[in-house]
């Protein structure tokens, strides 16, 4: 028997593609998907509940708004997008991270230089 006839159990055993990369392609299991599916939806209903309540001052409801949303985007990313912290995945999670400190300096910019000329426009009055 050839030594290629020892290493060559194709033909007897299912073809398996769990172990072979698809460009990138991640896929999610059944539960996972389902686990993220009732974790998007608490932390829909977390602030909807509080919004439609009104326990809460006003406050700390749009605190803990804000804090459902960065979940609920740690969910989608996670559970939805599978990003983690595999090397396959190394180039989605830093663009993932520029495109938020980008936005951030933007939103943050933006807001500073309107606050300035608003500053600078009410001086003379």
């Amino acid at each position: 028997m050839a030594e290629s006839d020892l290493h060559d159990d194709s033909a007897t055993t299912p073809h398996d593609d769990s172990h072979h990369s698809h460009g990138g392609a991640a896929h999610g299991s059944v539960r996972e998907y389902v686990v993220g599916l009732i974790l998007s939806i608490v932390l829909t209903a977390i602030p909807f509940g509080l919004v439609m309540t009104g326990a809460l001052s006003e406050m700390i409801t749009v605190t803990l708004i804000l804090l459902c949303a960065v979940g609920q985007i740690m969910v989608q990313l996670v559970f939805f997008l599978h990003m983690n912290t595999s090397s396959e995945q190394m180039w989605n999670t830093v663009s993932a991270i520029f495109v938020v400190v980008l936005v951030a300096i933007l939103i943050v910019g933006s807001i500073w230089i309107m606050q300035h000329l608003n500053h600078n426009m009410l001086m003379g009055h």
